[in-house]
């Protein structure tokens, strides 16, 4: 215990007694509540899909020695599957070829899609034009081009190139077309306020406000482009994860393998999408996303 002489000034017992202000110490709490915020999120977002996945594979391997099937096999055994077309390459060489054509059709459907989109939601004489045009090719399936792809191309890549393009595009522009009538009217009597106009108004103004619905459209796309791909490689090339699942039951019915295509696809899948979402990371979409 401190003991104050008598001479001791009442400013320096106040100081001597008074607790930490309020304001420093919730400075020195704070870098403890951040950091624990983080490791729950980081926690939450990496253990709970794994306990998800790790549940489901347990399901499915004690459903295949329940039944006692054959034509089912086990993760294990697809696990085999994946390691031994690893060994042969593939693996490797199959999901490259896939790739390769998801990445040129998916592109050029970008390129086209959203100018197009656009256009077409910013001049509405232009919509009239071509919205009945669009909206009757977009709802045929593009499995159903396949015997005119195969025609046209021949059974080359550029089958498939087209065949994601047709299905990527109509949706990038119909959505772009969307995004583009829902801007708020306030931006553009703003720009138009401080002289912005023409080509301006577009790279400034029109195009940033669309930003975070035309993300969203790339990844509904890009999902569609990844399943077209897979079909069109079963039936216009001879290679790709599409042609290692039908190869594979065909030859010897090797199950275990289209199971292991199956596989690879969707963990592809997975990540095309995660990539597609880093794009919400940029100063120019993540405004467009609230309470994230």
């Amino acid at each position: 215990m401190t003991t104050l002489s008598p001479d001791t000034p009442p400013r320096a017992t106040e100081r001597a007694a008074a607790p930490m202000p309020e304001s420093r110490a919730v400075k020195v709490a704070a870098p403890t509540v951040r950091r624990e915020s983080r490791a729950l999120a980081l926690l939450t977002r990496i253990a709970l899909p794994g306990i998800v996945i790790a549940a489901l594979l347990a399901a499915w391997h004690a459903a295949v020695r329940i039944s006692g099937t054959d034509l089912l096999p086990t993760p294990w055994q697809v696990l085999l599957g994946v390691v031994e077309l690893a060994e042969q390459g593939l693996l490797l060489k199959y999901i490259v070829a896939s790739l390769f054509r998801v990445t040129w059709g998916f592109t050029l459907a970008v390129l086209v899609g959203i100018p197009l989109g656009l256009v077409l939601g910013w001049f509405s004489l232009a919509a009239r034009a071509f919205n009945p045009a669009i909206q009757i090719l977009r709802p045929i399936s593009p499995i159903a081009w396949i015997p005119l792809a195969i025609l046209w191309f021949g059974i080359t890549d550029a089958a498939p190139i087209f065949l994601i393009f047709l299905a990527s595009v109509f949706p990038i522009t119909v959505s772009v077309m969307a995004a583009v009538a829902n801007i708020q009217p306030v931006y553009v009597r703003a720009a138009r306020n401080f002289g912005v106009s023409g080509p301006a108004l577009f790279r400034r103004v029109i195009l940033p406000a669309t930003l975070p619905q035309i993300i969203t459209s790339l990844r509904i796309a890009l999902g569609i482009a990844w399943l077209v791909v897979v079909a069109a490689e079963m039936i216009a090339v001879t290679s790709g994860l599409g042609f290692l699942i039908i190869d594979a039951r065909n030859a010897g019915k090797r199950y275990d393998l289209v199971i292991a295509g199956m596989a690879m696809i969707g963990v592809i899948g997975l990540f095309l999408d995660l990539l597609v979402r880093r794009l919400e990371r940029f100063d120019e979409v993540r405004w467009g996303y609230s309470n994230r």
